[in-house]
């Protein structure tokens, strides 16, 4: 298992959506990994999924973080 944010953020991606952001700059990769990281941590409707199931949570947040961008 992964245990740079960034590993563990593609880790939680799709097959798809990981091939894509594994061809983007680490700069990139790791901005990517930080709003995700930050995703985790401030939604508390994502806890209660965490609790149930910790992959299903983060790939939830990987999606969110994806379908907003950088922001």
């Amino acid at each position: 298992m992964a245990t740079d944010p960034v590993g563990r953020f593609l880790a939680a991606l799709d097959p798809a959506h990981r091939e894509a952001v594994s061809a983007q700059p680490r700069e990139e990769q790791e901005q990517l990994a930080a709003a995700w990281e930050r995703e985790l941590e401030a939604d508390t409707e994502l806890d209660t999924l965490d609790e149930l199931s910790p992959p299903a949570a983060e790939a939830e947040a990987a999606r969110r973080v994806l379908d907003r961008g950088t922001g």
